[in-house]
């Protein structure tokens, strides 16, 4: 069986508070979007492993145990029968780029595992599960933007008028670690939560509307503040890094072909659908 785990963009995110367990409380705005990687799962009884794990495309580095499709099959198997089996990802969205591509590779071996073997795991408890397997897992169980709250798990609807909106996605040859961006960052309270600034027409959003990495991240990385600018040089109504970065997408009213701007860089372009 197939499934076709789709990244995200943030709109905004802004860094509120540290908390007392070492996590930060964030505010930002998560929108799904078609970049997708191939993830396969086969029942296999020769296997003398409980999952037979197999990674093609982008590589990827670190223990096989600490990937998060392998986590969240061993997290499943802890309360549910599951048989061995063979997993396959074919892996397109980028890494370290703030796109939550190993997020929803994770919460899409999940969805998978209960649709194939038939557990009927209710939604609220599969967002439960995801939220094991880290802090933005649990936004691709409904995969439908949201303004995110506390470690980024708490979830309330939005509406956005970003309906047919063109969407590129830089991707540069840097690799961005989560964990030593959120140790730079300090924390500051807005006047103006981000939930209000998002129903500001998109052509305001450029004055009004920050990613909180992007000052630490552009200090150290000038290539991806020049890819910012480079975006609003080229038309773009709105362009911000996405998460810690090191992907920035821009918006634009219309179609664009931006790959030889960026010949160094990963793209991806298309149509937004909220």
């Amino acid at each position: 069986m197939l499934s076709f785990p789709n990244c995200k963009i943030n709109l905004g995110l802004n860094i509120t508070e540290k908390r007392t367990d070492g996590f930060h409380n964030i505010e930002t705005v998560l929108i799904p979007v078609e970049w997708q990687d191939i993830l396969e799962i086969v029942p296999d009884d020769k296997t003398t492993d409980d999952i037979d794990f197999k990674c093609t495309g982008i590589r990827l580095f670190g223990a096989k145990e600490k990937n998060l499709c392998i986590r969240a099959y061993t997290l499943l198997k802890k309360n549910y029968q599951l048989p061995s089996l063979k997993m396959h990802l074919h892996k397109i969205v980028p890494v370290g780029a703030g796109l939550g591509g190993g997020s929803a590779d994770a919460v899409h071996t999940l969805m998978l595992l209960n649709k194939y073997f038939k557990l009927n795991i209710p939604e609220k408890d599969q967002e439960n599960l995801a939220n094991q397997l880290g802090s933005d897992c649990a936004f691709f169980i409904r995969n439908k933007p949201v303004f995110a709250t506390g470690k980024g798990e708490i979830f309330e609807p939005v509406k956005l008028k970003l309906k047919n909106i063109y969407c590129v996605i830089v991707k540069p040859r840097i690799h961005i670690n989560t964990s030593e961006a959120y140790s730079q960052i300090k924390p500051r309270k807005r006047n103006n939560s981000l939930r209000e600034l998002i129903d500001l027409p998109i052509s305001d959003w450029k004055n009004s509307i920050e990613n909180d990495f992007e000052k630490i991240i552009f200090e150290r990385n000038p290539t991806i503040k020049n890819i910012k600018n480079r975006l609003y040089k080229l038309g773009a109504i709105y362009a911000a890094m996405s998460g810690t970065g090191s992907a920035v997408y821009g918006l634009f009213s219309e179609e664009k072909h931006l790959n030889t701007y960026f010949r160094s860089s990963t793209l991806w372009m298309g149509v937004l659908k909220y």
